[in-house]
């Protein structure tokens, strides 16, 4: 090779080398790419995930038969009537006109249907101090809460007239109200917020404006692209509420770090006294084979969550890996072409008072993390052990995680009035707030065997002990369904409600409707649902684990072409991951430290969090991996000794590294200051992870291991080399002598890489 000729090899260099060439018809082609996933997506509109898809098992199954028959679920609602005192009861006159004034109300309205009084229905406590009003709310159940607020006015206005009764209401369309009136503000400000937090952090970390926007525009626009994508998408595997908000943190995260890592070694490398275009080969050459091979390595682990069998969690994997592969896209083809017409002015916009990373040796690196590298490096057994034991003891709370559906009081503690209607509700009416729902589907509903066997499942669900009553049916006869309302013993305690629904299921059904032939009565329900969820989550649990360990196991061995560090990436993600897992479980099922975070012990994790968290961050902690280990290789190819390498490769990326770190630190905690307690679970659990994964596993436990190893790091046994090279390692022309350097397989021949 002459020397100053650079190699091309690798997609990432030849896309950077070609968008650097043709620097405006890469941008025009990104612009329009943007446009027209927008365009295209508004036009088709997103498909929604059907109530009937969002729950496994019978749940689901208990839906698509009211869907199929046309049958529209109105949005129910329930009025408590109580008296304040032991003294008053339901039959006390006061209370019978408390209660018609109340149903009056209501009616008046013109917003509800079918009101209908306790002493018809008997929805009255067992000890008469309590009844229950219960109305549906007119028109499309799904915006039922924008028209019940008149409802909830007449209801108030009860309550002032009649100050020796609690007179409150509860009920889909009553708490989707409270919760977007509390809560919707309040995500979209920790959405907003996110973009700014993100920019100043890169402000500090390059101290320019233009160098700094250039990782956040990149990050919107792919963001943008994706929503249009997404609608697209939608019409093969609809879209669940959650998938927008995962897109929009997996995007900001993967868009903000792959631009940080392209434009912090175009920086060091012009710094060493490369120009410009030579400056950012290289770093189309190195970082942009790093962002490739972490963006495969993402979108393989995002993969993981389609062998779920879960609508929400299908469309939540399916959002992120559209997104972080737009992100990889436009980090290898429009940003070399934004930083060649940039040049220079990527500086513009010095911050007074704001210090650059300063480059004092032209390399790059951090004082500090060299001081705390040659720590481990003089001691690798004891960093490895201090470090890898208090990992594991971290990790150890996990052993007893309990998960489920977190029930009202849990996820909003006593922080809404509504929470202390549901508790007393329940307290008067065990189960009453969520009770299980039967759909009985026959050939004939009215006909007389299946009528007694409705009627004797009445009397079985309160006679086995699983409810305490009242049984409500409710049948139509042109669709030939009936639905059974079965109030659970147990209430808001999930375990005990549990018991009752697995009562409902085994013995009582089986005994009433197990007798005839052609009937379907799958049980539904809050409880229902998340027991079966929760079932589906723990079953899918050995699939999506193996998938995505095999995969990112098979990359990394193609992308370093060493079975050890194949081998150690596995092993340090998932301590990482177990480490997120035990803090999760001490701070929020043990409430250990809970108020440093500003909420309490529940007893119990959200039943997707932790499948959820092992998918992101493993996906993730291989941003980190990739870019630091690629570094390492980099040096050691270039002759220096493993010891050595390991120093230049991890100081010199700690920068970046802690940039990009504390970047999703800060934005994962944002949704861990939100009031729900299932976003204050996955925020304080994505950040605690990316803070361990940036520190403790990339800063010591790496090194440790990588110098322990020395130069079995790089063993890859002879059986295993008719693998394809997927190195692709260019160094720029300062290294690109025509020579090569032997690397040790232990007692095998060296391979002999050629860079």
């Amino acid at each position: 090779m002459r020397q100053g000729e650079t190699r091309v090899r690798g997609i990432a260099a030849r896309a950077g080398g070609w968008s650097a060439r043709h620097r405006w018809a890469a941008v025009g082609i990104w612009v329009l790419f943007v446009v027209l996933a927008m365009g295209i997506g508004s036009a088709v509109g997103q498909v929604e995930v059907k109530q009937s898809q969002q729950m496994p098992g019978e749940v689901s199954r208990a839906h698509q038969i009211i869907e199929d028959a046309g049958l529209e679920e109105p949005a129910g609602e329930t009025v408590l009537v109580q008296a304040t005192d032991t003294e008053t009861k339901a039959t006390a006159p006061e209370f019978r006109s408390a209660v018609d004034a109340v149903m009056k109300a209501v009616q008046s309205t013109g917003e509800v249907s079918d009101v209908t009084s306790p002493y018809e229905t008997g929805t009255v406590s067992k000890d008469g101090r309590s009844a229950l009003i219960q109305f549906n709310v007119r028109g499309d159940p799904e915006t039922a809460h924008k028209r019940i607020e008149p409802v909830l006015k007449a209801v108030e206005k009860a309550q002032s007239e009649h100050q020796g009764l609690v007179i409150e209401e509860l009920g889909g369309a009553s708490m989707n109200k409270t919760f977007k009136d509390a809560f919707g503000d309040d995500f979209k400000q920790a959405e907003f917020s996110a973009v700014p937090v993100a920019l100043g952090i890169l402000l500090i970390a390059f101290g320019a404006l233009v160098a700094a926007l250039l990782p956040v525009l990149l990050a919107i626009s792919a963001i943008m692209a994706t929503t249009g994508l997404m609608a697209v998408a939608s019409h093969f595997q609809p879209m669940g509420e959650s998938a927008n908000s995962v897109m929009l943190l997996v995007g900001l995260a993967v868009g903000v770090d792959y631009c940080l890592f392209y434009l912090r070694r175009e920086r060091e490398e012009r710094a060493a006294g490369r120009d410009a275009q030579t400056a950012l080969m290289i770093a189309a050459a190195t970082s942009g084979r790093s962002i490739v091979v972490s963006g495969v390595t993402v979108c393989v682990a995002m993969a993981g969550m389609l062998f779920t069998g879960i609508a929400e969690f299908q469309s939540m994997g399916l959002a992120a890996l559209i997104v972080v592969a737009v992100a990889m896209v436009g980090s290898v083809t429009v940003l070399p072409a934004l930083m060649s017409l940039l040049g220079e002015r990527v500086e513009k916009g010095r911050v007074p008072f704001l210090n650059r990373v300063k480059r004092s040796n032209g390399s790059g690196e951090s004082r500090v993390w060299r001081a705390v590298l040659g720590g481990v490096l003089r001691r690798p057994k004891v960093s490895l052990a201090v470090a890898a034991g208090a990992l594991v003891a971290i990790a150890l709370p996990a052993v007893g995680m309990h998960t489920q559906q977190l029930t009202l009081d849990q996820e909003f503690g006593d922080s809404l009035p509504i929470v202390r209607t549901y508790e007393r509700i329940n307290k008067a009416f065990p189960g009453g707030t969520d009770p299980a729902r039967v759909v009985v589907k026959a050939e004939d509903i009215s006909a007389p065997p299946v009528r007694q066997a409705i009627a004797d499942f009445r009397a079985q669900a309160i006679s086995s002990g699983a409810s305490e009553g009242p049984v409500e049916v409710v049948t139509h006869p042109e669709e030939n369904i009936a639905v059974i309302d079965v109030p659970l013993v147990g209430g808001s305690d999930m375990a005990k409600a549990e018991k009752s629904l697995d009562l409902l299921r085994d013995e009582v059904r089986p005994a009433t409707f197990g007798k005839l032939d052609g009937i379907e009565a799958p049980v539904s329900g809050q409880v229902a649902g998340s027991k079966d969820f929760n079932d589906k989550i723990v079953g899918s649990v050995t699939p999506v684990f193996a998938f995505v360990i095999i995969f990112a196991f098979v990359l990394m061995l193609l992308s370093f072409r060493s079975l050890t560090i194949a081998i150690t990436s596995i092993v340090l993600n998932l301590l990482s991951v177990g480490a997120a897992y035990g803090i999760l479980t001490a701070v929020f099922q043990h409430g250990w430290g809970a108020s440093l975070v500003g909420t309490e012990g529940v007893g119990a994790i959200v039943s997707w969090l932790p499948l959820f968290l092992f998918v992101i961050l493993f996906g993730l902690s291989m941003d980190y991996h990739v870019f630091v280990v690629s570094r390492i290789r980099e040096a050691r190819l270039k002759g220096r000794d493993t010891r050595d390498a390991i120093t230049h490769g991890v100081v010199t990326t700690a920068g970046v590294v802690t940039s990009a770190a504390v970047i999703m630190v800060a934005v994962f905690a944002i949704f861990g200051t939100l009031s729900m307690q299932t976003m204050k679970q996955m925020g304080v659990g994505l950040a605690a992870a990316v803070l361990i994964d940036a520190t403790v596993i990339r800063g010591v436990l790496l090194p440790a291991v990588m110098a322990l190893l020395g130069e079995r790091n790089w063993y890859l046994p002879k059986w295993l080399r008719w693998l394809p090279d997927m190195t692709h390692d260019e160094t720029g022309p300062a290294a690109l002598q025509d020579r090569q350097v032997s690397v040790r397989q232990d007692d095998d021949e060296p391979e002999r890489v050629r860079v």
